[in-house]
């Protein structure tokens, strides 16, 4: 407890974690009194796994039938969210679906919630990037994720490309948190070493950095009433500790070694308890300045946030020096001056990053240097990110971290190039 929390926490009605509960998910559905329904996914699970054909029996035997849309895409945008609710509505010929189901990474997962909202009267994704009004009818969500990385099956947004910004666009409301998260840790034993590194460092990232974010007293919520976000609370942080503390033990051992059934059980549990805390907490720099890393290089979203934890991380060694002590201890520095465990702690970030397969400095990410100073303007340019971020000069210190993740240097780094010159 903390006396000053402004506690605001959502989560899904339902969250269901049971090794191989798939099979149960008909049943469920048909018990919840639905009985027609839209599966969204993709090719890959519609035509490389029996996934999806043994779901839409089961479901057909049940009473729910299942009409199967597969046209998900990587980092999927607002114009085919926008293609796929006129296709699907043409399709549906006035009789919507009662609820939908996203299969996969988070990519499916947020188009799913994007069609939660257009589908029912046909506007544009982009009607919502200022909010969902409470009049606008919403689909029910049931999400059942194949990656353990993202949380966005237990989080509030749904986040597109817009092409005509060059930007991602956030649609934040706690109806998009899907009614029911079904986490079936099976689906995941067959995420290739990159997807499994690049989902768990998000997840890590995530738990992290909603760890440090700003303190639910001082966030900023809009004068929203029922707030998406609504900065860290004692609860976010438990979850965040015990997420950080499952990454710390199995993501490398889950990249390392596919077949390995506890670690790929710890990750989806370290996914989930991050996305409870980053759901309610939210989030900030690495974020803010990952979405601008990705417009620049369309690198996937685990692998922009890896790219720059270590350096935010650097970053708030004084105003979150209490909190990375805890972190630098789960990761196991055990160095017992604190202030030398907490610098410690983003070289060893930097080098599970570079251990991942994931490049560890912006330069090498493919980032040239004469593009920093827009990157750096789009970055604050994410303004619910940016104001999170708990140091006092934001704009000063976003420039400093990206500049250092540019560089590749971490403070005793560049202490030691200026004593040496």
């Amino acid at each position: 407890m903390r006396i000053d929390d402004c506690l605001h926490f959502c989560s899904p009605s339902r969250l269901i974690i049971e090794l191989g509960y798939r099979h149960k998910m008909p049943a469920l559905l048909q018990h919840l009194g639905y009985r027609h329904g839209l599966l969204v996914t993709d090719r890959f699970f519609t035509g490389a796994t029996p996934w999806v054909k043994e779901y839409v029996a089961a479901c057909e035997q049940a009473g729910v039938h299942v009409h199967v849309y597969d046209g998900g895409q990587p980092d999927p945008t607002t114009e085919l969210c926008d293609r796929a609710t006129a296709e699907l509505r043409a399709t549906f010929n006035g009789r919507l679906p009662d609820h939908i189901v996203s299969l996969g990474g988070g990519s499916n997962i947020d188009l799913a919630k994007a069609l939660c909202v257009t589908l029912p009267e046909g506007r544009s994704i982009r009607d919502f990037a200022a909010g969902v009004t409470s009049d606008a009818p919403v689909i029910d969500h049931i999400a059942v994720p194949t990656t353990a990385g993202t949380g966005s099956e237990l989080t509030p947004g749904t986040i597109l490309f817009d092409p005509a910004s060059g930007i991602k666009t956030a649609v934040m409301d706690n109806r998009l948190r899907p009614v029911v998260a079904a986490i079936d840790p099976e689906l995941t034993f067959t995420c290739p070493p990159k997807v499994t590194a690049e989902s768990g460092i998000d997840a890590l990232t995530h738990a992290i950095e909603s760890f440090l974010t700003l303190d639910s007293q001082y966030f900023d919520r809009g004068g929203s009433v029922d707030p998406g976000y609504s900065g860290r609370s004692s609860l976010t942080m438990l979850f965040a500790r015990e997420s950080i503390r499952l990454a710390a033990k199995y993501l490398l051992r889950c990249y390392e070694n596919g077949n390995d059934i506890e670690a790929r059980v710890g990750m989806c549990y370290a996914s989930v308890y991050a996305a409870m805390s980053y759901g309610s907490a939210g989030l900030n720099a690495v974020h803010g300045i990952a979405y601008g890393v990705a417009a620049l290089t369309h690198q996937s979203h685990g692998a922009t946030n890896a790219v720059v934890l270590p350096y935010v991380i650097d970053a708030l060694q004084t105003s979150r020096h209490n909190e990375l002590v805890e972190v630098a201890r789960i990761f196991g520095i055990d160095d017992p001056d604190e202030a030398g465990a907490v610098r410690t702690l983003p070289y060893r970030l930097r080098e599970l990053v570079g251990k991942l397969g994931i490049p560890t400095d912006l330069n090498a990410f493919g980032i040239d240097r004469t593009s920093l100073k827009d990157l750096l303007t789009d970055s604050l340019g994410v303004t619910r990110l940016a104001k999170a971020f708990p140091v006092g000069n934001i704009e000063a210190c976003y420039a400093q971290i990206i500049d250092n993740a540019w560089h590749g240097g971490l403070r005793d780094e560049k202490t030691e190039r200026r004593s040496v010159a």
